[in-house]
């Protein structure tokens, strides 16, 4: 389990939990860095969930802030929680070290819902389709871009895992993105067979938005995903707030405030309203591949 989940969401719960206390204590970064001899950096990147934590420096802070010994002994155990690693890892520089949030985002949430308006989602995609997506950016060695494929690949077993429960994945696809044209009409169509087969999971829903929709709100918003997540175990601290991923050609954007995530709530309960039923998503896609194949 330790390595399907890996140490991203612990870390961000152990973060929050610190930068709580320490507010509640009325302790600035610069008192607590002077009184515990930490840089102030350092309680910095603790607090942001960046990097794994000792569970010594654990014990120091709840003191510093007065934290229950409950609390302090839930705290300590989120610290060692914040040691694993995650099955990314091993791929070292395929996976770029702002995606790799994401991915351990990705693999602790037991909701995802995703809207794509360019191109078929990542954890959908086949190895060819991907592959001539890689090939497009031209920066990526062939070595780099085998391993790079490969990681994406890898996200597609938590689809299918049974422990952790795999989460539930609902994919809206904009009508372009299934009739853009990517590595050939075999490419093309092996792709779109995949949506149909992934979409036989029963956790899993692909729905298209049809062209025909006309303005929506996925137009303004762009490709994204909202991630929830499962209350974590034994109820002991709250579960992870929701977060919306938005992605570009050289970073992310993670973005978790409560007026942040209502703006994508909205956007999702629009695209919900317009897009297909999966039924007639699915009539849709077997009309594309027949028109590719014909062709």
């Amino acid at each position: 389990m330790a390595e399907d989940i890996g140490s991203t969401v612990p870390r961000r719960q152990l973060g929050r939990l610190l930068r709580q206390f320490r507010n509640e204590a009325g302790v600035t970064l610069d008192a607590a860095a002077e009184a515990l001899e930490y840089s102030r950096q350092k309680i910095w990147r603790l607090e942001c969930g960046m990097g794994s934590v000792r569970v010594l420096d654990v014990k120091a802070m709840c003191e510093l802030y007065g934290v229950s010994p409950e609390m302090t002994e839930a705290m300590r155990g989120l610290a060692v929680e914040t040691k694993s690693k995650g099955w990314w890892h091993a791929y070292g520089d395929a996976v770029p070290s702002w995606f790799e949030l994401y991915v351990g985002l990705e693999s602790a949430a037991s909701r995802l819902r995703g809207y794509d308006e360019s191109l078929i989602p990542g954890i959908l995609q086949t190895k060819e389709y991907a592959h001539a997506l890689y090939r497009l950016g031209g920066r990526l060695s062939e070595e780099d871009r085998e391993r790079a494929v490969q990681v994406r690949l890898q996200r597609q077993s938590l689809l299918v895992r049974r422990l952790p429960a795999a989460p539930r994945l609902e994919a809206v696809l904009s009508e372009a993105v299934l009739r853009r044209g990517v590595g050939g009409p075999a490419v093309m169509g092996g792709q779109l067979d995949q949506l149909l087969k992934l979409s036989e999971l029963p956790n899993l829903s692909v729905r298209v938005l049809p062209l025909a929709a006309g303005p929506q709100p996925g137009a303004v918003a762009g490709s994204f995903v909202i991630l929830d997540f499962p209350p974590t175990k034994g109820g002991r601290t709250a579960p992870e707030p929701s977060v919306v991923y938005s992605e570009s050609l050289t970073g992310a954007l993670y973005l978790d405030k409560p007026d942040e995530l209502a703006a994508y709530e909205r956007v999702w309960r629009g695209l919900d309203a317009l897009a297909l039923g999966e039924a007639e998503s699915k009539d849709m896609i077997k009309r594309l591949i027949g028109e590719i194949r014909h062709d």
